[in-house]
């Protein structure tokens, strides 16, 4: 499996802003669909947004839409996750990963993925 590194994960007050990034060991930028997924223990995986391969398009949960922004870097390789207006229900794990379903913004369990990660964590507190 390909391993990712996220960071930028913190704890923030709520309406904060937070900007979490995603490197990998190996080129990830081309795929189909890369993005960002958040869980909490004991809860379902939920996908959070999504970019494709030339990092044109973007999808979005509707909880998260025009509140968060994902970009990535081609050429450093590099995926983003801009956090705005953050809420105590954005509390969460968030991981990064590069093969999910761009039009339903969902990601594969850990069992069916080809990426592992630790994720990085994501604190709002009211």
């Amino acid at each position: 499996k390909v391993h990712l590194v996220e960071s930028g994960g913190d704890s923030v007050q709520a309406g904060g802003s937070l900007r979490l990034m995603c490197g990998a060991s190996e080129n990830i930028m081309d795929r189909y669909c890369s993005g960002w997924f958040r869980q909490e223990p004991g809860k379902e995986r939920e996908g959070v947004a999504v970019i494709d391969s030339m990092g044109i398009f973007t999808n979005y949960a509707d909880s998260v839409k025009g509140r968060f922004t994902i970009s990535k870097d081609r050429a450093k390789n590099v995926l983003y996750l801009e956090m705005g207006n953050l809420r105590p229900e954005d509390t969460a794990r968030y991981y990064c990963a590069s093969d999910c379903a761009f039009n339903q913004v969902r990601f594969p369990t850990d069992e069916q993925s080809d990426f592992w990660s630790q994720g990085t964590q994501v604190t709002v507190s009211s």
